[in-house]
């Protein structure tokens, strides 16, 4: 049985940056009888729960990834270093258990796929992807957003 990736705070894990979960009935009865393994890059990559919201300054993930972009909370901090550190996690955490699929927080810095805010921190949204997306995708992982949230 294939084993997909979700974000925890989709299975019910407190991890969001406000200290809440975002779990999804219409996600639940996606994942039914489906082996899954619940991942938080943000708290893996060694951020509180609760945090500032953060949002990508500059650019979408793969722009994250490759250097040309930032991720900056409300107040101006750079946690940049702890969204690839997050990412990177997700992927060896993907690799070990043979996912080939990951279902993940839409619009979020880090999960988001397709959509991710603008860094405006004013819910505008921009084509793109979160960081632990864009580096899931670029390492043969298919990424989509949750239904129903």
């Amino acid at each position: 049985m294939e084993t997909i990736l979700v974000s925890a705070c989709l299975r019910g894990v407190p991890c969001r940056f406000d200290g809440r979960d975002k779990a999804s009935p219409a996600l639940a009865e996606l994942l039914d009888g489906r082996q899954t393994v619940s991942f938080c890059p943000e708290v893996a990559g060694g951020l509180a729960t609760p945090r500032r919201p953060a949002e990508l300054i500059g650019g979408d993930g793969h722009d994250v990834l490759d250097g040309a972009a930032r991720v900056v909370d409300d107040a101006g901090h750079d946690v940049t270093a702890e969204f690839v550190t997050g990412a990177e996690r997700a992927l060896l955490a993907a690799r070990r258990a043979g996912c080939t699929e990951a279902v993940l927080m839409p619009r979020s810095p880090s999960c988001g796929r397709g959509a991710v805010y603008d860094g405006s921190f004013a819910g505008a949204l921009v084509p793109g992807d979160g960081v632990t997306a864009a580096l899931l995708e670029r390492n043969g992982i298919t990424v989509r957003p949750a239904p129903g949230v």
